[in-house]
């Protein structure tokens, strides 16, 4: 798989032909699982997730793909982007109606266990400025489904590293988001 993400990198879009059947099931189960977290009712399936999200994969000229996990981490950011810009369009259109809500991990969930997508993006995007490493953390995790092991491949460090960085991403998640329940 490896060398099909390098040559695809390159611009060999047959590279590209062969790839999708070996990670379209994976990322398919990723959006599924992203989707089981919204609320009921959402307008997009898991395929629609995947396609929308492999145009925007595409979209990216020239990436150097490093392996699976990287891969993965990319689509990863791209699910999250896309679910995001759909929950402002559903806000946006609906103003002032229901809050589209998901069900945040365990690990990371706060007093309630439903969580608006928007405030997760908005306190993923202050860890970020904080400490980029753990909010990629967060992504990995939580959006692309990745084990610890498969996140520290995709980070480039080691999996205590990791541990570390979830341990504190999750306390720090808590209160911002406890914050951010804490302002309504």
């Amino acid at each position: 798989m490896s060398a099909l993400l390098v040559a695809w990198g390159a611009g060999d879009r047959q590279a590209l032909d062969r790839l999708l059947p070996l990670v379209y099931r994976e990322l398919r189960t990723v959006a599924r699982g992203q989707l089981r977290k919204e609320q009921r009712g959402h307008t997009w399936q898991s395929s629609d997730l995947v396609q929308e999200t492999f145009l925007r994969l595409q979209a990216q000229n020239r990436v150097q793909w490093q392996n699976r996990s990287h891969f993965f981490a990319v689509a990863a950011r791209a699910m999250r982007r896309l679910l995001v810009d759909h929950a402002r369009r559903r806000s946006a259109q609906k103003r002032g109606g229901e809050v589209r809500q998901i069900s945040l991990h365990e690990s990371v969930a706060v007093l309630d266990p439903r969580l608006d997508l928007l405030d997760l993006d908005r306190a993923l995007s202050r860890l970020e400025a904080l400490d980029p490493r753990q909010a990629r953390l967060v992504e990995l995790r939580f959006f692309a489904g990745l084990t610890i092991g498969e996140a520290a491949e995709a980070l480039g460090v080691s999996g205590a590293t990791v541990d570390r960085d979830w341990a504190m991403a999750r306390v720090w998640l808590r209160r911002e988001l406890s914050r951010t329940a804490g302002d309504e």
